[in-house]
C-alpha cells in the first residue's frame, strides 16, 4: 500500500492492486495444482494502476523451476485463461488445471456444490472414497486402460470449516469462489473430482505450460545450455539496443546491463 501513496493511487485503486496480487497467487497455488509450489511473488505496477505478475514455483522432487506471467491488460477473467505465459517443462503427471476453458463446466459446478448444504457435499466426498479403489470402471466411466486412479483420488483433509463459510456467504462466482479464504487446493480438487465423476463434467487434466526454456539453463536444468542459440540471443538484443532510439548514454547503459548476463568469453 505504501507504493500506492508514492503514485498518489485512490483507495479503490490501491484495493484493486492488493486483490490482483493475492488473486494471481492463489490461482497459480490452488486453481492450477501441477506439482510446482510458489516461493516467489513479485508485483509490478505503474502509476496508473496497470500491473503485471512474475512468479515462480519449485517441483520439490525433480527441483525444476516454472514460472507464471500475468499481465493487467489481457486479463479478463482471474480463473479463464489468465495468463500471458506460463514458463517451463512439461510435466510427466497429470495437472489439474481449473483455469482452462476446458474446465468452464467444472467450474460451474464446482460453484453450484459449494452453494449447495455442506452435508451433501460431504456424503460425495465420503462416497468416493471406497477403499481399495485400482479404476475408475467402479463408477461405470469409459477411461484408457493406461490411467491410473491416482490422480483421480478424492484428498483427504478438507477445510470443512472453510466450505461452510463459502455456503454461508453463496459466492456468485468461481472467482468469487476461490478467493475464500481457508479455501485450498484439496476443497477445489474435491469440487473438480465430482464435478468430473458425479456429473460427467471433467476439468482440464492437460499441463497449462506455454512456453520452455529457449537455452537451457547453466546448471543443467532442465537441459544443458545451447552455446549457438545464446550467442545468436545476444546479437539479436545487442543489435536491438543499437538500433533503438536512445540516447548514447542510454545506449551505454543497456549494453552495460546486458553484458552482466552472457558469459565473460563472448566476444563483443
Amino acid at each position: 500500500m505504501s507504493g500506492c501513496d508514492v503514485f498518489g493511487l485512490s483507495t479503490i485503486n490501491s484495493e484493486e492492486l492488493v486483490y490482483s496480487s493475492k488473486m494471481s497467487a492463489k490461482v497459480d497455488n490452488t486453481a492450477i495444482q501441477d506439482s510446482y509450489q510458489l516461493y516467489h511473488h513479485v508485483f509490478i505496477f505503474t502509476e496508473k494502476g496497470k500491473w503485471c505478475v512474475i512468479q515462480q514455483g519449485m517441483n520439490p522432487e525433480n527441483k525444476y523451476a516454472r514460472r507464471y506471467h500475468w499481465l493487467s491488460n489481457r486479463i479478463e477473467s482471474f480463473v479463464d485463461e489468465p495468463h500471458n505465459a506460463i514458463v517451463g517443462e512439461k510435466g510427466g503427471k497429470r495437472t489439474l488445471d481449473m483455469t482452462s476453458y476446458l474446465s468452464e463446466e467444472a467450474r460451474k459446478i464446482s460453484v453450484d456444490l459449494i452453494k449447495e448444504n455442506p452435508r451433501k457435499l460431504k456424503n460425495m466426498v465420503g462416497t468416493l472414497r471406497k477403499p481399495g479403489q485400482s479404476s475408475l470402471k467402479e463408477y461405470g466411466l469409459k477411461i484408457f486402460e493406461s490411467q491410473k486412479i491416482s490422480a483421480l483420488v478424492m484428498p483427504r483433509n478438507i477445510n470443512w470449516n472453510a466450505v461452510r463459510g463459502a455456503y454461508e456467504f453463496q459466492p456468485k462466482d468461481y472467482e468469487e469462489m476461490l478467493s475464500i479464504k481457508g479455501l485450498g487446493p484439496r476443497t477445489v480438487r474435491s469440487l473438480a473430482l465430482i464435478s468430473e465423476l458425479v456429473y460427467g463434467k471433467p476439468p482440464s487434466w492437460k499441463d497449462p505450460v506455454k512456453f520452455s526454456f529457449a537455452v537451457g539453463g547453466k546448471d543443467g536444468v532442465p537441459y544443458p545450455v545451447d552455446r549457438k542459440a545464446m550467442d545468436e540471443s545476444i546479437e539479436i538484443l545487442r543489435g536491438g539496443i543499437k538500433e533503438a532510439k536512445l540516447g548514447k548514454k542510454e545506449k551505454l547503459g543497456a549494453m552495460r546491463r546486458l553484458q552482466d548476463f552472457v558469459p565473460p568469453d563472448f566476444e563483443w
